[in-house]
């Protein structure tokens, strides 16, 4: 889970050498005591290695509960959820948005990277669209300030649908029931920015509240005590400095190598760049946005690359490149035990 170190700007060479460390290691033994220890409590002091399997109050934790979502338009978001699932608004009429956001498997396909039009292979793995509305901004190189934004990438991308605002607007204004329900909503036709609203408003309805959300909401019983044990040791290690709030993750973004160079070895690629890819700036390279991990164990291969098939490989890496830790294999267990309760109780 990657720690500390959240990018800033204006640090260049200083930052670049012995500053992240320090302050990876202060974060490490802040999260520690803040989580770890308990007035009056000796089993939890930093000198005892017992986890004492408590409930702390809501307002202790890292992580914030969610529930299902209230406010949003009933008729956006059916007329989002059509053109989510409508291959019309690729090129060809071969891929829709559910084509690489299966909504069936996570939101997910679970290939490392995905096929556009004409089998055109993208260039990074495809996050879930579930809980996107938590992020604070879409796409792993944060590109895209808001859920309207991001849904225009993928029509116009070369190598996903491959379409152009002129088609898909035709293609819907053509169709008497489609062009219908715009004039509905809006009492006029399909425009591009219409068309972003209505599927922005269906990925907002795209919430799974979890098990992990009833414990947080006071329901003791809602995890396992081994469940429990891997979420201390999760906030223990320092996993949660990054991945934390609603949507344990995606508000943030942080350098993926903090500790170690994840690259060294590696053919870099432009998709590798992340945030340098939209901002230019040298200190940019290798950073992304924290990615969520609610339903983290039903999204497969992770990180950016889609390199790593396994979750708990996927911690363990994490726990060496981002906390400089080699975590014990029955913790890195442990801890997996946890991540699965962050899946949605209806994507069971």
């Amino acid at each position: 889970m990657s720690l500390h170190h959240i990018h800033r700007s204006d640090r260049t060479a200083l930052r670049k050498t012995w500053l992240p460390a320090l302050i990876v290691l202060a974060a490490c033994v802040v999260v520690y005591v803040f989580y770890s220890w308990k007035p009056g409590n000796d089993a939890n002091h930093a000198d005892d290695n017992t986890l004492q399997i408590v409930a702390p109050p809501i307002f202790d934790e890292p992580i914030e509960p969610i529930s299902a979502p209230t406010g949003l338009d009933a008729l956006k978001v059916a007329l989002g959820q059509t053109l989510f699932h409508d291959p019309r608004l690729s090129r060809d009429n071969t891929v829709s948005c559910a084509s690489c956001h299966d909504l069936q498997t996570g939101g997910v396909d679970h290939r490392v990277r995905s096929f556009g039009v004409g089998n055109a292979v993208g260039d990074i793995n495809t996050p879930t669209v579930y809980n996107s509305g938590f992020n604070f901004r879409q796409f792993w190189d944060g590109r895209a300030a808001s859920l309207e934004e991001q849904a225009a990438g993928p029509i116009l991308n070369p190598v996903e649908m491959a379409s152009s605002w002129e088609q898909v607007i035709a293609v819907l204004e053509a169709d008497p029931q489609m062009a219908s329900r715009f004039r509905a909503i809006y009492g006029g036709p399909a425009t591009p920015a219409r068309v972003m609203e209505v599927l922005a408003e269906f990925e907002r309805s795209l919430v799974t509240p979890a098990r992990f959300d009833r414990w947080l909401k006071g329901e003791a019983t809602a995890i396992s005590d081994q469940e429990l044990e891997g979420y201390l040791l999760f906030k223990r290690h320092g996993c949660a400095t990054c991945h934390q709030g609603r949507n344990v993750g995606g508000n943030i973004f942080q350098r993926f190598g903090v500790m170690l160079d994840y690259f060294a070895d590696k053919k870099v690629e432009k998709a590798d760049l992340g945030r340098f890819n939209v901002t230019g700036r040298e200190e940019d390279k290798y950073v992304f946005k924290v990615p969520s991990l609610r339903n983290v164990a039903l999204t497969a291969p992770y990180f950016h690359d889609g390199s790593e098939a396994s979750l708990q490989e996927a911690v363990a890496i994490m726990g060496r490149y981002q906390l400089g830790l080699d975590i014990p294999e029955e913790e890195v267990r442990s801890i997996v035990l946890f991540l699965h309760t962050l899946t949605g109780e209806e994507l069971k």
